[in-house]
């Protein structure tokens, strides 16, 4: 017996092989499923954008039940549903932001702004008291004791700049 193919958006097995999972994969029962599963994960923000752009469903809305399901064109939520899914957005940036503001030293602006502008000038005092002149390639140890090395390894001097003809390079 060969080996079988589960389909865990499906709940459905079968045999693994390149033709039946390939028509089992663009079956439309398998691509309608994936589509619900992944919608499960939306966020609200989404869901609301996109649920508030449709008009309501007149078939949902009169017998509770759609045969469209969720490729209905039109919203199963009800103007109420859509409000508290709202007022939730609206609470959890609410939140958000007291979160966002809690982490603000406290004090007025100014001081806020003096005390960072104090710590950049110190970071940048820091900065050029460091010496800057460090290589930034170093010739490796196998080719530091060969005597006649091309020009573009030889290692980098000031004299090598100076006394260069770039003019002459072509």
């Amino acid at each position: 017996m060969g080996k079988r193919y589960y389909c865990d958006y499906c709940d459905r097995s079968f045999v693994d092989d390149l033709e039946a999972r390939k028509k089992h994969l663009n079956g439309s029962m398998h691509m309608r499923l994936k589509r619900e599963h992944y919608d499960s994960f939306r966020d609200r923000r989404t869901l609301l954008a996109e649920e508030s752009a449709k008009e309501p469903c007149k078939r949902f809305l009169r017998s509770g039940e759609c045969v469209f399901g969720a490729n209905c064109r039109f919203t199963h939520f009800s103007r109420q549903q859509l409000e508290d899914l709202r007022h939730e957005i609206e609470a959890e940036a609410q939140e958000e932001m007291k979160t966002v503001q809690s982490n603000i030293p406290a004090g007025d602006a100014s001081s806020v702004l003096a005390s960072w502008l104090q710590k950049r000038a110190q970071k940048q005092l820091t900065a050029q008291l460091k010496p800057e002149s460090r290589q930034l390639w170093e010739l490796p140890l196998t080719l530091r004791d060969q005597p006649n090395l091309p020009p573009s390894l030889q290692p980098i001097t000031a004299q090598s700049f100076t006394g260069s003809d770039f003019e002459e390079w072509g």
